[in-house]
Formats: structure tokens, C-alpha cells, sequence
């Protein structure tokens, strides 16, 4: 008689991969049609349905499925937000992130042919797959600026102030600085610190619009350019660098000898960066997230390590090193300190 197999593994992490793509599809929908702007306060589906203009019992078993997502939450027939809705998805809040998903999201749409990816390669460049326009980078500061509110510029603040040598900071350099907030929120933070923040042209214009808007322009000033082979300036107590240097990683060295030239002696620089380990295949987060662009043959994350070891080659007399928890998975913090 045939044996039924003896089974010493669960295929639980199969399924729940399976169906990954529907919560997402769930949370972007939700975006999309602006439901969690109307449930702060409970309602009950007919209400929202109204609100949306949307079919009541379509709208019933959406609703439900945001609550299985702990998007929302239903009680006696009413839906209203989860914390984490009510912080990050409703519209209007300095720390709303729909826009920001909602574009990131378009990074996927490489991958709807893996299969074709995984056997022929990248494809040949195109001007249609320019990941390096002004434009493509203006649109992505401004979707990340709330990212940076919700968590991130709270958490490089309590970094850059924990430092012994914060007192006697008076110059800082926010490099690659996308919207600019993380260099406003130090200079803020300190009574005497001026700033100076640096990325390409049209991404500087998205950072100088936040710096009017948060009344720093006495205090921050501003550079545009490559900064792989443009000038950074220079005389600064602290450079701060945050999910940027990736684009140097191909002469990391040369970076890090730019940026230690920066420093007035007793300076500090600063890394936030991924850094993956086990063979790259972790943390999971930061491979996944980057899978698009590595497939369409852009693969520049680090290993773990690399820009501390780069930082001590180039001469920099101590590097301290952590792992830094972070809502979008563990980074490598770097501080490296110039004689």
C-alpha cells in the first residue's frame, strides 16, 4: 500500500508570500480613494460608501479587508483607523505617506516579467528607464519629505546631539540631502549651528522651499551639483549623509577622502546607509525593496561595513559602528572622526 509522505515543514511563509500582493493592492486602493481620510472617527459602511461614492457592499468586504490588514478597525459595524492609518494615511498631515507609497510603488512594475529578467539580464539603457533625471529625483524628494517627518529627522536629531562634540558644532553639511529636512531639523536643534545642503539642481529647489518654509533661510544655505565630482565646499564641523552615498559606492574611497578634506580638524561625519549581510540576502527589507533596481542592473547597496572601512583607509582616526532600527528595516550608523 502507498505511504502517505511524512511532512517535517509548514508551507505557511508559501502562502503568506501568495498573498502579499493583495494587502498591498489593499493599502493602495485605500490611497487611492481616500477612505482613511474619512475614518478617524467611526462610520459605518453605508456612510462611507457615500462619502466615496462607492458600491455599499463591495465597500463592506474592502472595509473588511483593511481590518484583516489591521489597517482598520471594525467594531459593531462601524470602521475607523488603526493608529498607524490615523498617523501615516490620512491626507493633510505633515507625516501622510499615500503619496510617497503610492510612488514607490511604481518601482515594481519592472519586475512584471521576472521571469524574462532572471533568464536574458538587465535591458539594454533607455530613456524611458532614466533613473537618473532631475525630474525623476525633484518628484522623489517631495514624496519622501513626510517619510522624513514621521521618524526619520526625529532620530538624526537625537543622533547628532548625542555627540560630545555637539556643543561646539558651528558648520554642518547635510550632503545628498533630498528634501532637505534632516539638515533644517540639526540646525533648528542647535542655538549657533549654521547649515549648508547639497544634491542636485532641481532637488535643491524642492530642499529650498522647505527651508523657507521652516523659516532657516538665515541659517542654511544651499549647493547644487554631482557631488562625485563636483566641489562640497567646505570647513564643516559635522557632514551628515543618509541613504545617499550609494551612487559613489563604485569609488567609495574617493568620497570619503572628499568628505574627510571637508572637515575642519575634530570633525565628524556622519553615515546612515544599508548595509546588507548573510551573503547579502539580508535584512530582507532593504534586498526586497531593492530587488527592481538590481534586476535592471543596479545593484549599489553595501556590504556591512564598507563605508567604515573606507572611512578608516582615507584616514579618519576613529570610525564607531552600530546597527540602527529603522521603520523601513536596520541601517549601518558610521561616525567617523577627523584629527
Amino acid at each position: 500500500m502507498k505511504q502517505l509522505p511524512e511532512v517535517n515543514a509548514s508551507f505557511e511563509n508559501l502562502y503568506g508570500i501568495l498573498i502579499a500582493p493583495i494587502r498591498s493592492k489593499l493599502l493602495l486602493a485605500g490611497i487611492e480613494l481616500g477612505v482613511f481620510n474619512h475614518l478617524s472617527e467611526p462610520m459605518t459602511t453605508d456612510a462611507v460608501a457615500a462619502e466615496i461614492g462607492s458600491h455599499p457592499e463591495n465597500t463592506r468586504l474592502f472595509l473588511d479587508g483593511l481590518a484583516a490588514c489591521n489597517l482598520v478597525t471594525k467594531k459593531d459595524s462601524t470602521y475607523r483607523n488603526t493608529t498607524t492609518a490615523q498617523e501615516f494615511l490620512v491626507e493633510g498631515s505633515q507625516t501622510y505617506l499615500g503619496e510617497m507609497l503610492m510612488y514607490q510603488s511604481q518601482f515594481t512594475i519592472g519586475l512584471n516579467d521576472l521571469p524574462k529578467l532572471v533568464r536574458e539580464g538587465p535591458p539594454p539603457p533607455s530613456p524611458d528607464m532614466d533613473v537618473g533625471s532631475g525630474e525623476m529625483w525633484a518628484q522623489l524628494a517631495k514624496s519622501i519629505a513626510n517619510r522624513m517627518r514621521a521618524n526619520e529627522v526625529q532620530r538624526a536629531v537625537k543622533i547628532v546631539s548625542g555627540l560630545p562634540e555637539f556643543p561646539t558644532l558651528k558648520r554642518m553639511l547635510d550632503l545628498g540631502c533630498g528634501p532637505g529636512l534632516i539638515g533644517i531639523a540639526i540646525v533648528a536643534a542647535h542655538p549657533d549651528m549654521s547649515g549648508v545642503i547639497f544634491d542636485q539642481p532641481t532637488v535643491v529647489k524642492v530642499a529650498q522651499a522647505f527651508v523657507e518654509e521652516y523659516g532657516m533661510d538665515e541659517r542654511i544655505g544651499v549647493l547644487s551639483g554631482d557631488y562625485t565630482t563636483d566641489p562640497i565646499g567646505g570647513g564643516y564641523d559635522l557632514v551628515w549623509a543618509s541613504n545617499t552615498l550609494n551612487f559613489a559606492r563604485d569609488d567609495m574611497d574617493s568620497m570619503t577622502a572628499k568628505i574627510y578634506d571637508s572637515l575642519s580638524p575634530g570633525g565628524v561625519f556622519i553615515s546612515c546607509a544599508d548595509g546588507l549581510t548573510h551573503g547579502r540576502t539580508k535584512p530582507d527589507a532593504m534586498v526586497l525593496s531593492m530587488m527592481p533596481f538590481a534586476l535592471m542592473g543596479q545593484d549599489m547597496c553595501f556590504d556591512q561595513g564598507e563605508i567604515a572601512d573606507s572611512m578608516l583607509r582615507v584616514g579618519f582616526k576613529s570610525v564607531r559602528s552600530r546597527t540602527l532600527d529603522t521603520d523601513w528595516g536596520p541601517m549601518d550608523l558610521d561616525i567617523g572622526r577627523r584629527e
